[in-house]
């Protein structure tokens, strides 16, 4: 009677974990490096499906070694095709913020930031439904500025500025 017990509660334990497992393995989509869905051997992120609340998914999508890669919102969750809203930041593999960009519906749409591994600001700008707009400022690692200017529609306008270290700023490396 006992053996019986043993091998039912082994059966039951190895049931759940097969269940777990093929739960799990159909909950996540692989992606390559262009975010294309493929199988795992050839996906560099993997992305657990979410719930949606309220008409929005909050993705996150991580790196083959468990890292997170991108997290944001989103009203849709079709690979490529996603409608982020709101703030979407991606991550280098250590954990260290790559870049923060704004989106409305979809698109670009203000303030975009991205940074250097060790976390300054490498870029400071803003997108306007799509387009690179206003002022935009790209940073030495030492947070001094190395270009300058301002975009209108997309465009460069007026006067960049670049900012050579070993002339504006000889003691810098």
């Amino acid at each position: 009677m006992k053996t019986l017990l043993s091998k039912f509660s082994f059966f039951s334990i190895l049931t759940l974990i097969l269940f777990l497992f093929l739960s799990f393995t159909q909950s996540l989509v692989w992606l390559d490096e262009n975010h294309n869905q493929v199988t795992q051997e050839n996906g560099v992120f993997y992305r657990p499906i979410p719930e949606k609340k309220r008409s929005t998914y909050f993705i996150v999508d991580y790196y083959k070694n468990g890292a997170k890669y991108r997290e944001g919102k989103a009203t849709s969750l079709v690979v490529k095709k996603e409608v982020f809203k709101g703030y979407v930041t991606y991550f280098y593999s250590d954990g260290a913020e790559y870049k923060k960009e704004k989106y409305k519906n979809g698109v670009l749409d203000g303030s975009y930031k991205e940074y250097y591994p060790t976390g300054e600001l490498k870029v400071d700008g803003v997108y306007d439904r799509g387009v690179k707009e206003r002022a935009w400022k790209i940073y030495y690692k030492t947070g001094k500025i190395k270009t300058k200017g301002k975009y209108r529609n997309g465009e460069k306008v007026g006067e960049w500025t670049t900012f050579y270290r070993d002339v504006y700023y000889p003691d810098e490396e």
